[in-house]
């Protein structure tokens, strides 16, 4: 198990208490499971999403109709800023709908999570949901986590020991990149969208495409039919940029720089979900800039919650891990990004040292 310095958990080693047995680590959930339950804490809103998603779509309504409303000028790219704020509020959603937040049928859920996800913001939910379950199932295992896996950026030492390509590239100065590199993030995920499209296994493979073509249709059309060429590359650089560096900002302090588990190393499921996560301190503001992602332990421990309960549900899952000694971290936001840009430059120090040795 790989732990973060900067984490400041004493997390139990893994033959220990984090290897309780089976019967023990079902019984330590489900006492929780029921405290929460009788709280009320699972029961639906309907009225909360009702007015969220419609506050959503008439915010972003209200930004395009502006779009089209102020034509040829410089102040689109003001515009560009607000509606990446808002394409964030829209993946936001259509993370809530994909846990079944919103409704408890699968069905109603792919249907808005599709027009959400593939029409509203170009983003694929069948290859999202895909990526997130496996997230769910094992954050933070660097075998099983999509997540973690070395790609552009190296997680642990481990990682950075064997890496190759573009992260062993960078990777000795990944923290001092991490933001900018977030500028592409946006463009990434219509990128993965659009190649999730040649698996023969996503579901629903036709209306997935189809969305997601009238999506790039639209909003490139729209672009080019109101604003000369040069504006219209500005506005989508500003739009596409400015929503990477939301998402990222706004998924970045959960479970970067907490502990990360590889090979047969697999806690139970309440400290795996517990002890790889971190939650982040904050009012009113934080919940609805981050989604109710800043309670990412009540988050992982019970996805299907419905976001208004996460924060009344942290008083009882702390309390709870306090009672059985298993550590709850929880930070301010800026503090969050420190812990986990500390990490990022700790593990590339093999990649450092690598380049040190060459020079």
């Amino acid at each position: 198990m790989t732990i973060s310095p900067q984490a400041p958990v004493a997390v139990p080693a893994p033959d220990a208490r984090a290897r309780t047995s089976d019967s023990r680590a079902g019984s330590d959930f489900a006492r929780l499971s029921r405290r929460i339950a009788e709280a009320g804490l699972m029961r639906r809103r309907p009225g909360y999403y009702t007015a969220r998603l419609a506050l959503v779509i008439a915010l972003t309504a209200a930004g395009w109709g502006a779009f089209a409303a102020l034509g040829d000028s410089w102040w689109q790219l003001a515009v560009a800023a607000f509606l990446a704020l808002m394409s964030g509020q829209i993946a936001l959603v259509s993370h809530d709908l994909a846990h079944r937040q919103v409704f408890r049928r699968a069905r109603p859920s792919e249907v808005w999570g599709r027009l959400f996800g593939n029409l509203g913001i170009g983003m694929s939910y069948g290859w999202w949901m895909n990526k997130h379950t496996r997230h769910h199932a094992n954050p933070n295992h660097e075998d099983l986590d999509p997540d973690v896996a070395p790609d552009i950026l190296v997680w642990s030492t481990e990682q950075a020991r064997h890496s190759r390509g573009v992260a062993r590239f960078i990777g000795g100065h990944q923290a001092w990149l991490f933001f900018p590199l977030l500028t592409l993030e946006g463009f990434n995920l219509h990128v993965a969208s659009l190649r999730a499209l040649r698996s023969p296994s996503m579901k629903h493979r036709a209306l997935e495409a189809a969305l997601l073509l009238f999506h790039l249709a639209a909003y490139v059309s729209a672009l080019f039919l109101v604003l000369p060429p040069g504006k219209a590359v500005a506005f989508l650089a500003v739009h596409q940029c400015l929503f990477g560096v939301y998402l990222g900002c706004t998924f970045a302090p959960n479970h970067k720089g907490m502990p990360t588990f590889r090979g047969d190393e697999r806690p139970d499921f309440l400290r795996r979900q517990v002890l790889t996560s971190r939650n982040v301190r904050g009012g009113r503001v934080t919940d609805v800039l981050l989604g109710g992602l800043n309670y990412q332990i009540e988050h992982h421990l019970f996805p299907s919650m419905p976001t208004p309960h996460l924060r009344r549900a942290r008083t009882v899952v702390r309390a709870y891990c306090a009672e059985i000694g298993v550590p709850y971290h929880e930070t301010g936001l800026l503090r969050s990004y420190r812990e986990a840009l500390t990490h990022l430059h700790r593990v590339g120090e093999p990649i450092r040292r690598r380049r040190g040795a060459a020079a």
